[in-house]
Parts: C-alpha cells; sequence; structure tokens
C-alpha cells in the first residue's frame, strides 16, 4: 500500500486514539466515537437484512442425522446446535447441511442430511480457530487500544493484524484476555453484506476497508460482531464465545501490505484457540513431536541440506539431500513410463509478451522474478502451462494424436515474501512433478480417473491416507456455464468411480476451472495438499489451441493441469516429517553403514563398500579405530542407517557380512551375495519393511 494511504489511514484514526489516551492502556475502554458509530451502522444493515430475510416459515422439517436416525425439526426454527444438544452430541462446533458447511446456530430451512464435527476435525479446528480469531480481534482492539486490521486463520492458528503504539504487550496476558471475554458467553453475529455495505461500515478505516475488499468472494462478504467490535469474516463461527475455553499466543512479527515494499507499522499476532483445556495439551503435545521433527532440524543433523542468504529461498541440497530428490524424481519418472506421459524440456526465461498473452502478468506479474535486457523485458517462470501451450501449438493436431501428455521438471521461481519463507515449505526456487494433459471432451473422464489412480499407486507407497476434495466454479470465473456443469459433472464422475472418500468443496474452484485437491494425512495427523488435478478452459482459448476431429473440423482441447508430488521440496519436509528421518530403504540417503572390528577387516570392509556403492546403494564406513564397537553401532543408529553390517576375521573369509537394523534387531551372519540381493529387491519394491 502507497505510504499516503497509510498516512490518511492513521489520520482518520487520531479520534481513537484521543479517545483512549485518558484509559488506563490495558484496562476495558469504552467504545470510542469511531466504534460506537460502526455499531449504529452494523445494526442499522442488520435490521435491513432481517426484514429483506423475512419470516420464518416453521413447515416441518426431516432431518437425516449421519448415524442414519432420522430427527423433527422446524423450518427457519431447529438449528443444528439444538439438535446436538437433544442428541447429546458432544464437543460439536460446527455442522455440514446436505455437504456444505452450516453455523450451529443458523437454522434448517429444508429437509436434509446433518453431520456435526467436533475440534477434532479439519473443519471443526477453522472454524474454533475463526471464532477465536473474532475473540483476539475484539481484545486488542478494546483491551489495548490496538488499531485492527485484519483477523483470520491459517492451516494452523488464528491471527490478528493490528497496530499499537506501545508494542510491548505480554502474549500471556493478551491470552488471560482472550479467556476472559471468551467466558462472558458473548453472542457472534453475522452478517452477509454487499460491497458497497462494506465502504460504510468501514468508511473511517482506509487500510481495514482495502484489506476486507481482498477477501471478497463474489459480490459479497460476512462480517460479525463480537461484543463492541465489528470486523470481517470468511467462512463459518461459533455461535458464542462461550464454546472457547483456552488460548495460547505464539509470536508477533510485522506484516508487509499488498502493493507495498515499505514497512507498514502493521504488526501480526499468532496464536491458537481450544474448546478445552484437554484440547490444548493434546495440541502442546503434538508441537513438541511436531519440533523433533521439524525438517529443518532433520536437514541439518542429516546433512540433507541448508540455506543461505546468498540466494534467500533456495535451496542447497548437499548430496544425501540430493540423492532423495533424485530418487523420488526417477520414482515418478518411472510411472511416468507406464502411463503414457512424454518428459519434456522448456526454457526458464521467457518474455513478458508470453505472460500477457496466458494471463499470468495481469494477476501474477508482483510474484515474478524480472530480467531487463534493453529494450525487452523477461520473466523467470513460475509454472510451466504456457511454455507447454507453445510446445502445442507448434504444428496442426489430429484428434489420433489426443491426448498427449507433457510432463516437466523444471526450475519454477517465485517471488515470496522474505517473511513467507519457511524451510522447504516456501520457497522461491522450486520443481515440481509437473504435467499437462491436452484431450477431447469425450477423454476428460477417463484421463481425470487415470490421474486418480496414478495419485492413489504414489500416495500408497508412502502410507498416506488421503481424501479429495472437488472444488466447484468460483464467483467471479471464466467460461461458459453448460461448459463449467459438463465438467464438473465429469469430476463428479471419476471421483465415484475412483472409490475413495470425496468431499464437495462448493466455489473454491480455479478461476479458469474446476479441480480435484487432494489432502493427504502425515504420521502427525496433520494435513498437506500436495496432489492437484486442475481442468482449464482458458489457457486453450488465449493460445488459439485446436486439433482437427475425425471430421475434418477444428475443435478445441481441454487442457488439465495435473502434480502428484506437488513440489519436490515441499514433498521432501513432510516425508522428513512423517518418518521423522527414518526414511525406508529405497529412498534413505543412509542405507548401509560397515563397521570393520579388529585384524584386518578394515581392507574386507572398504570391500564391501565398493560392491555396494558399484550396485547402487548409499553405503559409508566407520573404520576410526578410536571408537569401540557399541560406539560405532550407536552412531550409525543416530545417523539412521538403514543396516549396520559389521565385518570381521570371521566375515572376512567366509564373504559375509553379520547384519543389524537401524532398530537394534539383529538379522545374523549373511552372504554379502544374498544380502545385495536382497537389497536390490527391497529398494525394486520400495518398500519400508526391515527384514531382509
Amino acid at each position: 500500500m502507497p505510504v499516503a494511504v497509510f498516512s490518511r489511514w492513521a489520520v482518520c484514526q487520531a479520534a481513537v486514539r484521543a479517545a483512549v489516551r485518558s484509559s488506563r492502556y490495558y484496562g476495558k475502554l469504552q467504545p470510542s466515537a469511531s466504534q460506537t458509530e460502526r455499531l449504529r451502522i452494523f445494526e442499522s444493515l442488520r435490521d435491513r437484512h432481517v426484514q429483506v430475510t423475512g419470516a420464518a416459515s416453521g413447515q416441518d422439517l426431516t432431518i437425516r442425522l449421519a448415524d442414519g436416525r432420522t430427527v423433527k425439526g422446524s423450518a427457519g426454527v431447529t438449528a443444528p446446535l439444538q439438535i446436538a444438544q437433544n442428541e447429546r452430541f458432544k464437543g460439536a462446533v460446527v455442522s455440514r447441511v446436505n455437504g456444505d458447511l452450516w453455523d450451529l446456530s443458523r437454522p434448517l430451512v429444508e429437509d436434509c442430511e446433518l453431520q456435526l464435527l467436533g475440534f477434532d476435525s479439519l473443519e471443526g479446528k477453522q472454524v474454533v480457530w475463526r471464532t477465536g480469531a473474532c475473540v483476539l480481534g475484539s481484545v486488542m482492539e478494546n483491551h489495548f487500544s490496538a488499531l485492527v486490521c485484519r483477523e483470520g486463520v491459517s492451516d494452523t492458528g488464528l491471527y490478528c493484524d493490528y497496530q499499537l503504539q506501545n508494542n510491548s504487550l505480554s502474549l500471556l496476558e493478551v491470552e488471560q484476555r482472550c479467556k476472559q471475554m471468551a467466558a462472558g458467553k458473548m453472542p457472534i453475529i453475522k452478517l452477509e453484506i454487499t460491497a458497497q455495505e462494506l465502504k460504510e461500515l468501514f468508511q473511517d478505516d482506509a487500510v481495514r476497508l482495502q484489506l476486507a475488499e481482498e477477501q471478497m468472494m463474489g459480490n459479497t462478504v460476512s462480517v460479525y460482531r463480537c461484543g463492541d467490535s465489528v470486523g470481517v469474516c470468511s467462512g463459518v463461527l461459533l455461535p458464542h464465545t462461550g464454546f472457547l475455553k483456552a488460548f495460547k499466543m505464539l509470536q508477533v512479527s510485522p506484516v508487509t501490505l499488498s502493493g507495498s515494499t515499505e514497512a507498514s507499522g502493521i504488526l501480526r499476532m499468532i496464536g491458537v484457540a481450544f474448546p478445552g483445556e484437554r484440547e490444548r495439551e493434546e495440541w502442546e503435545r503434538e508441537q513438541e513431536e511436531a519440533r523433533k521433527r521439524d525438517h529443518r532440524r532433520i536437514g541439518k543433523a542429516q546433512e540433507l541440506f541448508f540455506f543461505h542468504d546468498v540466494s534467500p529461498g533456495s535451496c542447497f541440497f548437499m548430496p544425501k539431500g540430493a540423492h532423495i530428490y533424485n530418487t523420488l524424481t526417477d520414482f515418478i519418472k518411472s510411472e511416468y513410463r507406464r502411463r503414457g506421459f512424454s518428459e519434456v524440456v522448456t526454457p526458464t526465461l521467457y518474455s513478458t509478451s508470453l505472460w500477457e498473452r496466458s494471463g499470468h502478468w495481469e494477476h501474477y506479474s508482483e510474484n515474478m522474478f524480472t530480467v531487463t535486457c534493453e529494450p525487452h523485458t523477461f520473466a523467470l517462470k513460475p509454472m510451466n502451462c504456457p511454455a507447454h501451450c507453445v510446445m502445442y501449438e507448434q504444428r496442426v493436431r489430429s484428434w489420433r494424436e489426443l491426448p498427449i501428455r507433457w510432463a516437466d521438471f523444471g526450475a519454477l521461481h517465485r517471488n515470496e515474501h522474505s517473511g513467507a519463507l519457511g524451510g522447504l515449505t516456501r520457497v522461491r526456487r522450486f520443481c515440481q512433478d509437473d504435467a499437462h494433459i491436452f484431450c477431447t471432451p469425450e477423454q476428460l473422464e477417463g484421463e481425470i480417473t487415470a490421474c486418480l489412480d496414478f495419485v492413489r499407486s504414489v500416495y500408497r507407497v508412502f502410507g498416506f491416507s488421503f481424501h479429495c476434495l472437488l472444488s466447484t466454479r468460483p464467483t467471479p470465473c471464466l467460461g461458459e456455464p453448460a461448459l463449467w456443469d459438463c465438467a464438473e459433472q465429469q469430476l463428479e464422475s471419476s471421483l465415484k468411480q475412483f472409490e475413495e472418500h470425496w468431499e464437495l468443496n462448493p466455489g473454491d474452484g480455479a478461476f479458469y476451472g474446476p479441480k480435484i485437491d487432494i489432502q493427504i494425512r502425515d504420521a502427525l495427523g496433520r494435513q498437506h495438499q500436495c496432489a492437484t488435478i486442475q481442468l482449464d478452459f482458458q489457457l486453450p482459448i488465449r493460445f488459439n489451441l485446436q486439433y482437427v476431429g475425425a471430421d475434418g473440423q477444428m475443435y478445441r482441447p481441454i487442457m488439465i493441469h495435473r502434480a502428484v508430488l506437488g513440489s519436490l521440496e515441499r514433498m521432501i519436509a513432510i516425508l522428513a516429517e512423517n518418518f521423522g528421518g527414518k526414511w525406508p530403504f529405497w529412498l534413505s540417503p543412509a542405507q548401509v553403514m560397515v563397521v570393520p572390528v579388529g585384524g584386518d577387516s578394515d581392507t574386507y570392509g572398504q570391500e564391501v563398500v565398493c560392491r555396494l556403492r558399484e550396485a547402487g546403494f548409499m553405503a559409508d564406513i566407520d573404520d576410526d579405530r578410536g571408537n569401540t564397537l557399541n560406539k560405532k553401532i550407536r552412531s550409525a543408529q543416530l545417523a539412521q542407517y538403514n543396516y549396520i553390517f559389521v565385518v570381521g576375521e570371521k566375515e572376512r573369509e567366509s564373504e559375509t557380512v553379520s547384519v543389524r537394523t537401524r532398530g537394534g534387531k539383529q538379522l545374523g551372519q549373511k552372504s554379502l551375495e544374498d544380502v545385495m540381493r536382497s537389497l536390490t529387491e527391497l529398494g525394486q519394491r520400495r518398500s519400508s519393511q526391515e527384514e531382509l
């Protein structure tokens, strides 16, 4: 945001600061003149919307519960919260009505299927944290005199963006204030308002208005009232603050506003909220386990990768890290050969004319790295799809060639803000197992089904459970409604044939087409979105891509964007934490440690290592004569070598090795030839077992 706009915002808030200076700084404040006016406008809008909505009909409803039972209700009167209380469903924080997320306090309007969800669900956590963000925003505004700009949720918790003259507040005190306010069981009132009504509501707050407008999906946005505060929310909220029993504030960091390179003076407080102390204690145990498994700690301890200021956000992979990187790539390439994909290689640097043609320059240019060579401007590619369109259009295509499946492992660059960078999970330079499929409408369902099978076969290797989200058309979107309807129906048909758990995710598709997102669950129960299958109607139009049909007429192909692992860097982070650094043998950068002991066994140990390396295994030798056998074995176990081969005079004479696992299990003395054969089979099966 330009400095001038931020300055005007600061001037607009002068009345707020003047009103609170005379009050005890951390005491409960009376609403300022600005707050009072905003509350008046909110209540006026609320009255206006109630009149438009009209009275409830009161007709009888039949409500089918998740366990198959049915209960009765009244339209416009019975809400999911009432049913949860009547059925003694403990811990409900949100519901699904006919597949759509639904506030617990929102009355039902028709016969429906009702599912009650608790904090242990992803949706439940988001609702609790979103409501916690509302409470935090109200506390920051009313108890700490902060000028609140925005509140919301991420995948890991809640946040509140604010400006405060005195920045030395205590996180513990904020926690206590949030808990006190929540105990008051203050109702949370939601309204869906238009852009014009939003401007009326936040007419005295330029920054808050801008950030709220950025959150708008379509023509409306949700706002809420919590106590004396009014804010913006995107999604379902709890009926009142009494559902929240515990808070944990984690950190405060500066915020850079969109479109601005200068310090905004705005801070972000990050935290979490819980429906009870038991959930907080469980979260703290999970966080401790997550710290032990942090991929950055594992990467350093195992010498896999590092980051350096000479290239911020770009990873340096050491030999062992490169082994994991290349093994994952080879795994996907082997699947490509079985599934009819052809690998292509495309440039990294393109003229801006390509990005203007694809539409990315208008919407994505601020996230692209540019290079100027007078008089031309070039940009490093943040994605591969426009380049693949250029390849497709090089000659006339026939229907007999389709589907065309092109895979690309080219390096991608995205100009992420420095504050958003975090290990391998958010980087500036990365690589995707990216592929694009060009097909006819008749081939679409089969291609989607094949992509889903690809995803399942890969995730089974890692032991991930997963579920799919069908994200349908957003508002606004590009393309004809009939085309969207047909595409969504084909995606749904493919998901039904897939026979894995899937859910509808209304309105969350890309503006250019619907998509299927696949969310995996790791060993800690955390969910990650990696694989995606996206339909694109727009790039084929922008590039005027065509094929000659069987009747000799020209037709437009459908383009499918598809990734299974997603970013290789991010997947390595997920796998490191999922396995806790205990890599399965086929992927491990430390497969075998050879430990010679006594006599002339060093020479034999070196021979064993050479033979293992020639066979393609990651093998090392610990020939430090200053360490005892037990210490060498323990060091190899701590370094997470899958197997430890102890060799002495007896093994040298018989050309055997004494095999131990990193878990301490002794597998006994085995022929080196037999062991190498077993290791080869283990690697080819991509098995996680330790027995040979």
